[in-house]
């Protein structure tokens, strides 16, 4: 059977180094960490809140997404929230549509865990992926989390 498109992949021993080996251009490297900082954050999370996976197409790793699920924003059980935590686009990936296909996956899975809503954040200025979230509906809430934006994305329309 071929796959054709984007496709996600969890993370295991058979694509762990492919996942490592994941790298945005030099100049993004301030905005988003490394792959294997994200997946040592999935460790040590509890069970069901990180959802790291692998972007493929074809036999090619382009790219890794970590996606947040129910996270207890406000660290005091009073709201939580599913989003996507980071994004990671090789660099000679980029603009091929992946980054779409990323969120519209989180989104995706979001929705069938019964989510209303996808967060992410965002580093701001001229050098931050703004324009890139603004483009695919996210809007601003109007609030920061470790300096970064925080973006919102409805999911009750037709997004995806």
């Amino acid at each position: 059977m071929t796959t054709t498109g984007p496709r996600l992949e969890e993370i295991t021993t058979a694509n762990l180094e492919a996942a490592l080996a994941v790298r945005v251009r030099p100049d993004q490297e301030h905005a988003v960490a490394p792959v294997a900082h994200s997946l040592a954050e999935a460790y040590v999370r509890p069970p069901d809140v990180a959802w790291p996976r692998l972007i493929v197409d074809g036999d090619r790793a382009v790219g890794f997404l970590m996606a947040f699920l129910e996270i207890d924003w406000n660290q005091d059980g009073t709201r939580f929230r599913s989003g996507l935590w980071r994004l990671n686009i090789a660099a000679d990936e980029q603009g091929r549509g992946y980054g779409r296909f990323a969120v519209a996956s989180v989104a995706e899975e979001i929705r069938r865990r019964g989510g209303k809503q996808c967060y992410v954040t965002w580093h701001p200025g001229p050098d931050g992926p703004e324009g890139f979230y603004l483009g695919l509906g996210f809007r601003t809430t109007g609030e920061t989390s470790g300096g970064q934006t925080v973006g919102v994305l409805d999911l009750t329309g037709q997004y995806g």
